[in-house]
């Protein structure tokens, strides 16, 4: 059977603060649809009291809050030696707000974003701060290791460049999961792609060559969807 290395057995609280009802309700029903528990805030102060009562084990929080902005709460947070990882969720997209967010938070993600970059960033955030970072994901027959920036397929070294090795990552990290071109783009590419995308298909081809001599086909093509990553 498949297997994606998990996260700890015990159930992840995150706590998800903006002040559009919209967004938090969006992200909190996807994180839950992958076995989160979580709170839902709209301010500032709000988000304080939250971290008191629900002690969250991570924070998705937006910059830009009515009453105490983002950026206050993660240097209380860091100040008063709170280790929770918090992922910033802004529509500042400047360098400098980047650099400024990254110096507090663990992880910075500008809107407009899709909900599966979300999930995604969530779990690789809890992943490396709860310790399940030492070891390599797997997935069938295949192993990736983030800190060494190695990929095997059974016994079998598989040299990828930096963009593939970001591809078969996310791929990894939503097993079974059918993903759109636009949601590869966004989470591999970042946004800083305005061409055809098209490319998707280029670098998927691109992978299928590299893993698809040493084993079974592991990427599949789901017509006019996206691409999944399931044993056949």
């Amino acid at each position: 059977m498949a297997e994606i290395a998990a996260l700890p057995t015990s159930v992840a609280r995150v706590l998800v603060v903006d002040d559009e009802p919209s967004i938090t309700d969006a992200v909190a029903t996807a994180l839950r649809y992958e076995g989160f528990e979580t709170m839902e805030v709209g301010a500032g102060r709000a988000a304080e009291q939250a971290i008191d009562e629900f002690r969250p084990d991570l924070i998705v929080l937006d910059v830009m809050l009515p009453d105490l902005d983002g950026f206050a709460i993660a240097r209380r947070l860091r100040d008063g030696n709170h280790r929770i990882p918090v992922i910033f969720l802004t529509a500042k997209d400047a360098t400098e707000d980047k650099v400024a967010g990254l110096a507090l938070a663990d992880d910075y993600v500008t809107k407009p974003f899709s909900l599966a970059e979300i999930v995604a960033r969530v779990q690789t955030v809890l992943r490396r701060t709860r310790g399940d970072a030492d070891g390599p994901m797997r997935f069938a027959d295949v192993t990736l290791d983030e800190e060494t920036r190695e990929v095997w397929r059974g016994d079998h070294p598989i040299e990828l460049t930096r963009t593939e090795f970001e591809l078969l990552r996310f791929l990894m990290l939503n097993p079974r999961r059918v993903l759109t071109k636009r949601q590869i783009l966004d989470n591999v590419w970042h946004y800083d792609f305005g061409g055809d995308a098209n490319v998707v298909e280029t670098y998927i081809s691109y992978l299928r060559k590299k893993l698809d001599p040493l084993g079974p086909p592991l990427i599949q093509t789901v017509r006019l969807v996206g691409y999944a990553l399931r044993e056949s």
